[in-house]
This record gives structure tokens, sequence and C-alpha cells, in this order.
């Protein structure tokens, strides 16, 4: 079971068909969103009596949903689904590099291209986007959300629901508190406490118009 009928749902769905031993049977949203009874091919059932058509016993469940309130919606759903009896799937792509021995929570969804170092932990419910590296005894807290390219050196503590920008570089051994938010190529050279906002600078037009560039 998929919860989530969007963007997310569609990529979750693509990912755990091609590159997992799991089969898709269908898909939940909240009564107030559902506006089509197929999504992807499959069918779409209410989250309030998805137990009733796919029970626990039989069907494991996957919170497909984004960064949204800085990942608490997605928080609630992973425990609103946990609370229902499912156990929650983790996809792990093929072409990632997972060398943590597997030290990965319940519904996380990590990309292709990511490197988890030795003696890295990944909490529930992180989503790694692609391309990012994730330093040797770091700790990921629950509910993160790393956006692509990443870098956290080795030895980082990340608080719980923490988003990470395209990007971002975090120094080793620092402590980010939770729910911070480390903008799209912002750096980070010592620790930050809970509740903090890091932007990166944004590069400005130039005065002079691509027309007068000669060295292009």
């Amino acid at each position: 079971m998929i919860f989530g009928a969007g963007d997310i749902g569609q990529l979750a769905h693509y990912y755990f068909s091609s590159d997992s031993e799991y089969e898709v049977a269908a898909f939940t949203v909240d009564a107030s969103h559902l506006k089509d009874t197929k999504f992807c091919g499959l069918p779409v059932v209410a989250f309030e009596t998805v137990t009733e058509h796919y029970p626990p016993a039989a069907y494991d469940f996957f919170v497909a949903l984004s960064y949204a309130q800085l990942n608490a919606l997605r928080k609630a759903k992973y425990l609103a689904a946990k609370a229902q009896g499912y156990r929650l799937a983790s996809f792990v792509s093929s072409q990632a590099s997972v060398l943590n021995g597997g030290c990965i929570g319940e519904n996380c969804f990590i990309l292709e291209d990511n490197t988890l170092q030795p003696f890295v932990s990944i909490g529930d419910n992180v989503t790694l986007w692609s391309g990012n590296h994730i330093g040797h005894h770091s700790r990921i807290g629950s509910h993160c959300f790393i956006a692509s390219h990443a870098v956290i050196s080795g030895g980082v503590e990340l608080g719980e629901q923490c988003f990470i920008g395209v990007n971002a570089t975090l120094r080793d051994h620092i402590r980010i508190g939770e729910r911070c938010v480390i903008g799209a190529g912002a750096l980070l050279l010592a620790d930050a406490a809970p509740d903090g906002v890091y932007l990166g600078t944004a590069t400005e037009r130039a005065k002079v118009p691509s027309t007068r560039l000669r060295r292009i």
C-alpha cells in the first residue's frame, strides 16, 4: 500500500515496482482528498477504511509524501499507519552504495547514487533523494528529508524533522538540532540549535548582459 497519489506516490510506485521485491497493490489517501478511484492503473481507497480493503496482516505500507510542513505531515501519516498495525516498508535503490550494514529504519526512501559510508545510521521515515554523501559515523534522525547532492561529513548528528537542501554541505562532527532548515547551497561549519534556518546566498544577475560577453 502506498499513501499518496501525487508525484511522490507515482515515483514510489515506479521505484518499488522496478527495483524491489515488492508489488504495489493499491494507493490510499485521506477521504477528503479522494478524487479518483484509480492511480497508476491501481485502486485508490480512503485511508479511513484502508484496513477493510487491505488488512495489515497481508499488506505492508509506505507513506509517499514530501517535506510539507517540515516533514510533520509525513511523520503524522507514518505514525497513523503504524497505529493501524501496518509494517512500514523502505525502498533502498540497488544503485545506492550502502556500506552501513543496512542500519536503515522504516519507511525510508533512498534513491540512486546515494553513498552511506560505514557506521552511518538512518532513522525512520527518512528521504534521501538522489546523489547524497552521508559520511562515516553520522546519525540521521527520523523524519528528515535530504535533497540531492548534499554532503554530510563524518560524525554529524542530524536531529529529527530536518530539511537539507540541494548542494548543502555540513562539516564533520557537528550537531544539527531538530526541525532545522539548511537551504540549498548552504555551508554549516558549527553546531545548529533546534528550529534554525540557514539559507545559502543566491547568485545575483550580473550588470553586463550576455550579448556583451566576449569570452563565451
